[in-house]
């Protein structure tokens, strides 16, 4: 999936805890649109779950979904944009934006793709499918993420090298399948719609590492939500 960039270079703990809270926040801001009832709101009910997971203080998560309810006064109006295009040898990119500013946000954008290339909307988005994913980790020893798949309505799953497992959805059938996890033996630890790409590039060696070092720089911009990247690497 081309996540393993991002377990490197990273930023110290305190500084990075502080970057996850401001994106969870812009996350549950703008599901708390469609309504402060978690119940009523499978958007807002996920982000609280990533919130609460990443031990987010009760009074900071009331407060994001009182702001993007329009409950009290002042609140940031945030709104989300996508950027396409590629990283250094041809790695197609998609960048998720959750911005106050569109005009800088387009503007740090195109700075960070000076080493790659912008493209326009959908030159990449049609290598990627647009689909639920699940992590979740195994509860018990007789966790059968294959049998949990077919159970809980997920079209495929992969399992990635911590022995987590990667659920795909329908994305209409995202909240339903998270909740039908905990009964097959896992343990939800993120749900969201994203892009899963078809055909990912594998590099290895300088190329990785420069890819790797342009995608680092992305995610580090305070107004990228999600970097989705068609990248595999040795």
């Amino acid at each position: 999936m081309g996540a393993q960039w991002k377990a490197k270079g990273r930023e110290a703990a305190a500084s990075a805890k502080g970057k996850l809270f401001t994106k969870l926040t812009k996350e549950i801001m703008i599901a708390a649109r469609n309504g402060a009832d978690p119940d009523m709101n499978p958007r807002l009910r996920l982000a609280i779950h990533a919130a609460k997971k990443a031990s987010m203080t009760r009074e900071t998560l009331e407060r994001a979904i009182k702001k993007g309810s329009g409950q009290l006064d002042g609140g940031i109006s945030y709104e989300k944009v996508v950027y396409e295009g590629f990283a250094p040898h041809q790695v197609p990119v998609i960048v998720e934006c959750l911005t106050d500013n569109v005009n800088r946000t387009i503007s740090n954008i195109r700075g960070l793709f000076r080493k790659g290339q912008l493209g326009a909307s959908g030159s990449v988005s049609w290598d990627f499918d647009h689909v639920g994913m699940i992590e979740a980790t195994p509860a018990n020893k007789e966790a059968d993420p294959e049998m949990a798949a077919i159970e809980a309505g997920a079209q495929d799953f992969e399992i990635n090298d911590d022995g987590s497992a990667l659920f795909i959805t329908d994305i209409t059938d995202l909240d339903v399948v998270q909740k039908a996890l905990p009964a097959q033996g896992f343990t939800v630890d993120s749900a969201k719609i994203g892009y899963r790409p078809k055909n990912p590039v594998s590099l290895s060696g300088e190329a990785l590492e420069e890819v790797e070092a342009f995608l680092a720089a992305i995610d580090d911009d305070d107004d990228v939500h999600e970097v989705y990247v068609g990248l595999s690497g040795e």
